[in-house]
């Protein structure tokens, strides 16, 4: 582990070392590792990504041998959890299936790692934690109710968490939940939608969509505003979290009061300016990663509802388009935020350098994440304010957790 006055090469040089004994250990440097996971249901449709269209019944292609995908370079801080997944061993993810893939060490077990190490506890303190059973189009969906200190009713973030909609779960993104109702001040609503391949597109945006609608109606059942209700998502996540406020506006459903998007994905099919970051990858999400979700996923890459970048973006709520320097999908998520700003909607969009995809909920080990969280917390705010509540520094001021 980095001790505090290591300097940044010295961080990059153990980070190098860790992935250098991970590639021979699994044979990658000179290995064929083939994409099976992302072929493996015959007679799939075909998806595109980049310009590029792959057919899950077609033969597996090479994987990109692991050293290959890491651009850019981290800060100290962020090497330093890298370096700890990298000590996992995980095998490429487009050489598994999605049920091993979900039983494999995440980010977030690298992140808990770093912190375990020091001696630290891993999460956030929230004042309370309950579960709820929310409808959905298919049946009950679990969510997980993260409430901050203060007597309510609060605000109410409505959270979709990433993980491609194949892999993750809501334990998995539970930190950043935990932050941002602290932050916020904000009961945070954490939504288990339902993941391909079981349930290929478009069952979690139907499941992300009738889960902010239920939420935004019955807000009193978490000691919410119903006034005052965001969404909130990252990665596959923030997509569905851009869906949704897409299709409120579209079916004349309850507007949420604000959007944030971490990392978001905004189209399955970028190109030009949008297309610009794909090779910046990391060790938690690179290009074949995202074919391989892409190929289990199934979306319309021509449906608003899987790329809302294609869509009219006019008439939505604000918007917080958090970003990292070293990610596929970066470019798309600027993109994005400049055809917000196009169409007239309140947006801002912060690259944060020197991190990669899945560092907003390292508040404790990268101060990039912290910092993210607090300009989320502040654009979140603004907007419970504008919708018609007190804002939490009046009312239910939030104390930041130790």
């Amino acid at each position: 582990m980095f001790s505090s006055d290591r300097s940044e090469s010295q961080a990059q040089a153990a980070f190098d070392r860790a992935l250098e004994a991970r590639q021979t250990r699994r044979g990658l440097m000179t290995g064929g590792a083939k994409v099976a996971g992302a072929v493996a249901l015959a007679g799939a449709a075909p998806f595109a990504l980049g310009g590029l269209t792959a057919n899950r019944s077609t033969q597996a292609q090479e994987a990109t041998p692991a050293g290959a995908v890491v651009t850019g370079t981290p800060n100290e801080q962020m090497a330093e959890v890298l370096a700890a997944f990298a000590g996992f061993d995980n095998p490429p993810l487009p050489t598994v299936d999605p049920q091993v893939a979900r039983e494999l060490p995440s980010f977030a077990d690298a992140y808990r790692t770093v912190l375990s190490n020091r001696g630290e506890a891993a999460l956030e303190e929230v004042a309370d934690i309950t579960t709820i059973l929310i409808p959905g189009p298919a049946g009950d969906l679990v969510g997980r109710v993260f409430t901050p200190e203060g007597d309510g009713p609060f605000p109410v973030i409505v959270y979709f968490h990433g993980g491609g909609f194949v892999i993750a779960n809501i334990t998995t993104y539970e930190n950043s939940c935990r932050a941002l109702a602290n932050a916020a001040g904000a009961v945070v609503v954490s939504v288990g939608y339902r993941q391909a391949p079981e349930n290929p597109f478009p069952a979690a945006v139907d499941d992300a969509y009738a889960a902010t609608q239920y939420l935004i109606a019955n807000a009193e059942l978490v000691n919410g505003d119903p006034a005052r209700v965001a969404v909130a998502g990252e990665s596959a996540g923030g997509n569905l979290a851009a869906v949704v406020c897409l299709l409120a506006r579209d079916q004349g459903g309850a507007l949420p009061v604000h959007q944030l998007l971490v990392y978001p994905i905004t189209t399955f099919a970028p190109e030009g300016d949008a297309a610009a970051s794909l090779g910046d990858g990391s060790l938690f999400l690179n290009q074949d990663a995202l074919l391989w979700f892409a190929g289990y996923y199934q979306p319309d890459p021509t449906s608003t509802a899987a790329s809302p970048l294609l869509a009219d973006l006019s008439d939505l709520p604000p918007a917080t388009i958090i970003l990292a320097e070293i990610d596929p999908l970066r470019a798309q998520g600027e993109v994005y935020g400049q055809a917000l700003e196009d169409a007239g909607v309140d947006v801002t969009v912060t690259t944060y350098e020197g991190v990669t995809h899945e560092f907003f909920g390292m508040t404790r080990v990268v101060d990039a994440a912290a910092d993210a969280v607090a300009e989320s917390a502040d654009r979140l705010r603004a907007s419970f304010g504008e919708a018609g509540g007190e804002t939490d520094d009046d009312e239910n001021e939030a104390t930041p957790a130790a």
